[in-house]
């Protein structure tokens, strides 16, 4: 075993580990992002209005934004949350699209699938399917969701390349990304990020704006949108990401372009 690789498995291992206190600790205010629980956790769904979610869901949340409303639901819609943890976003999504829609939550974690499955029964919604997996290879066919959201996990990831994969080969054709996750300034080197914060706590495992972008063309995601809303650290910031994958005709005008001709 190298150095590198035995480092990501102790890594991984403060993770989970971190991620299995709080799922212990659900019934109090934590928030994964940041100290400062005016601007993360629950404080990010200050506009959420009454009997929308229990309120141990609401609680339990650690994210850094609120993906349901920057992905712009709509009835009848597929959506997988990507690290669904205590399931405040699987609830919210699975009301937004309806009882035609249905929203899958995938997350690493019994203690926090059993926490979700918990919140998910007492909010009374019958259109969510709770799969333990990895971000990283995701347990759906390909070209099955309409709407991929994620909330401050996708820093977490030790294979992010593995992960923007997974979403671009499970994204219907014309589907979108509606993401909250914590991006780094591009000024910023990664040894400058871990100096600001632990990867288990969101900051050193951030990607930049640019690297963003260039994760999320690599795959085909197309349209890419990164927007700071919040200060997490000096150089970091809660953000909202969007993309989409294309449609169809457009993937296959994309494919045939010849790179001399003026369509490219």
């Amino acid at each position: 075993m190298t150095d590198t690789t035995s480092a990501m498995g102790k890594l991984q291992e403060e993770v989970r580990a971190y991620y299995r206190s709080k799922a212990a600790e659900a019934e109090t205010h934590g928030a994964c992002c940041s100290p400062d629980p005016n601007t993360f956790g629950p404080a990010a769904y200050d506009e959420m209005g009454p009997d929308k979610a229990p309120d141990a869901a609401l609680l339990a949340s650690l994210g850094c934004g609120n993906p349901t409303a920057v992905a712009e639901l709509r009835e009848g819609e597929t959506v997988l949350d990507l690290g669904s943890g205590g399931g405040l976003d699987v609830i919210l999504s699975a009301r937004r699209v309806g009882p035609d829609g249905r929203v899958f939550g995938l997350d690493f974690l019994e203690e926090m699938l059993a926490l979700a499955a918990r919140n998910v029964e007492d909010a009374e919604v019958d259109n969510v399917v709770l799969l333990k997996g990895t971000i990283e290879s995701i347990p759906l066919p390909a070209d099955t969701v309409d709407v991929i959201i994620s909330n401050c996990v996708i820093n977490l990831s030790l294979d992010k390349p593995a992960v923007f994969a997974e979403m671009a080969r499970v994204l219907a054709p014309g589907g979108r990304l509606g993401i909250s996750d914590v991006v780094a300034e591009d000024r910023l080197s990664v040894e400058e990020r871990a100096e600001r914060g632990g990867h288990s706590q969101c900051i050193a495992g951030a990607l930049s704006v640019s690297e963003y972008r260039e994760l999320l063309a690599a795959v085909g995601l197309k349209d890419a949108e990164v927007v700071f809303t919040k200060e997490a650290a000096d150089g970091l910031h809660s953000a909202i990401v969007r993309a989409r994958k294309p449609a169809g005709t457009e993937a296959a005008a994309t494919q045939q372009c010849d790179p001399d001709d003026s369509c490219c």
